[in-house]
């Protein structure tokens, strides 16, 4: 993820922290700082290091869970506001993502637990003041983090979809309706509690508007991705790829990307060598970096980027996205049967696919779906294979 720091490992996981979490670090020192002085701003520190500690554990209370039921987490990022975990896939089955969303709150459940112990062995007690007096350096470290615990699993179980309360309604839901109807009428409820935690944060807490506007948009992103799925179910990789584009060949310089891409509509441009096989995709995000860099005579080889998933042109549609998502490459390439580059797969095209269908209900899989091999190859222009 970009402007993250990676500080470690955890059994194949990669803990990060971004950029923003540490500047808010230094908000916080300096915050407690005007309030008791150096000691304050340093506990102040150690405080909210804890607590995104014991956030970080809550993440890995999703990823253990979802491991047991087979699903990878690549990463794990801390934020301002929160972790963070990205897994390779959500369970569908509803019990697996009920177990999974309810095990990150059931950490900082014992979590809380044990702290509770330890102040009861010393004699003191836990109340609401220490939630309202968080930020004041003279409260219990201890209490304040108990109370901070109790605080994140209420929050987190808010039924604000993604978040865990979100997730938990959907896996209930889940169990009486399709999982794409589950998900939209979660997204949806999700969307409402987002609005109201922007309407609050708007009286006064910064922090919750933030809040808002990250869940309402990972809700409509999550509620398409499903949407997307959905539509990919039963639909072949050559029902829905880009035949008509323009390639470049490995004696392409940038220069000549460049005129391609002011003369198309394209915005990535395979390079296939001269027997068709393809060796790499140049973005136009690469290209006008490596003409900063190196300017219009560099190579498309030096500047492509290399590792492109690719699948037979007949693979299904649901088994290519899914390559998208845990490469993250820009598109997927469509080979036929001699592994010959025939078309270009984007989620833009899945996107297109569902408009056309959502405007044909009647036809199955739209007008695409007649055809058995593409009707028209890739094309090169004047910077084709060479």
């Amino acid at each position: 993820m970009p402007w993250s720091l990676t500080v470690g490992y955890v059994y194949g996981t990669a803990v990060r922290i971004h950029v923003t979490f540490l500047l808010f670090l230094i908000w916080i020192w300096f915050a407690y700082y005007q309030q008791g002085g150096v000691g304050a701003a340093w506990e102040g520190v150690a405080f909210v290091a804890l607590l995104f500690a014991c956030v970080l554990l809550h993440e890995f209370g999703h990823i253990f869970a979802a491991r047991r039921y087979g699903v990878k987490t690549p990463e794990v990022t801390l934020w301002p506001f929160g972790g963070i975990a990205r897994l390779e896939r959500i369970p569908e089955k509803p019990s697996e993502e009920l177990v999974v969303a309810l095990a990150g709150p059931a950490v900082n459940v014992v979590i809380a637990a044990v702290l509770l112990l330890v102040l009861y062995a010393q004699g003191a007690h836990l109340g609401m003041e220490h939630i309202e007096e968080i930020e004041n350096p003279q409260a219990s470290l201890l209490a304040k983090l108990a109370a901070a615990n109790l605080f994140l699993v209420v929050f987190n179980l808010l039924p604000a979809f993604p978040m865990d309360g979100g997730r938990v309604l959907r896996a209930v839901l889940a169990m009486n309706m399709p999982h794409a109807q589950a998900t939209q009428r979660a997204a949806s409820i999700g969307q409402a509690f987002a609005i109201g935690l922007g309407l609050l944060g708007i009286l006064g807490n910064p922090m919750l508007i933030i809040i808002a506007v990250f869940v309402y948009l990972a809700a409509s992103g999550e509620a398409g991705s499903v949407q997307m799925k959905q539509a990919a179910q039963g639909v072949l990789v050559q029902d829905a790829m880009i035949t008509h584009f323009e390639s470049l060949g490995p004696q392409s310089t940038v220069g000549d990307a460049a005129e391609a891409l002011i003369r198309t509509t394209q915005k990535e441009f395979p390079v296939v060598d001269g027997a068709g096989h393809l060796r790499g995709v140049l973005t136009r995000d690469a290209m006008i970096r490596a003409l900063q860099a190196s300017g219009p005579g560099a190579s498309v080889l030096e500047a492509m980027q290399g590792d492109v998933p690719t699948l037979p042109l007949r693979a299904p549609l649901d088994a290519a996205l899914k390559k998208l998502s845990e490469t993250r490459a820009p598109v997927l390439g469509a080979l036929d049967g001699e592994g010959r580059l025939v078309g270009l797969l984007s989620p833009e095209n899945v996107g297109e696919m569902m408009m056309l269908r959502a405007a044909q209900p009647e036809a199955r899989f739209g007008p695409w779906a007649k055809r058995s091999e593409p009707a028209v190859g890739p094309r090169s222009g004047p910077t084709g294979p060479r």
